[in-house]
């Protein structure tokens, strides 16, 4: 019986490593050219702390 490697071929590899760089790099330069202001980190973080809170509360799932 022929043994399957779990790795993929070189080919495929690359083709995924461009189609993520090809994918990040849209996406930064669609986060760039935002106009609406930046979030900072910890704001962003407190908000989401009670949006989970508030699920905690009311029972939701996460």
């Amino acid at each position: 019986m022929p043994q399957i490697s779990p790795k993929p071929l070189e080919s495929e590899s690359s083709i995924s490593a461009e189609a993520y760089d090809r994918w990040l790099r849209e996406k930064v330069a669609r986060s760039l050219a935002d106009p609406r202001p930046s979030i900072q980190h910890d704001d962003a973080v407190a908000a989401m702390r009670l949006v989970l809170d508030s699920a905690d509360r009311s029972g939701g799932d996460r």
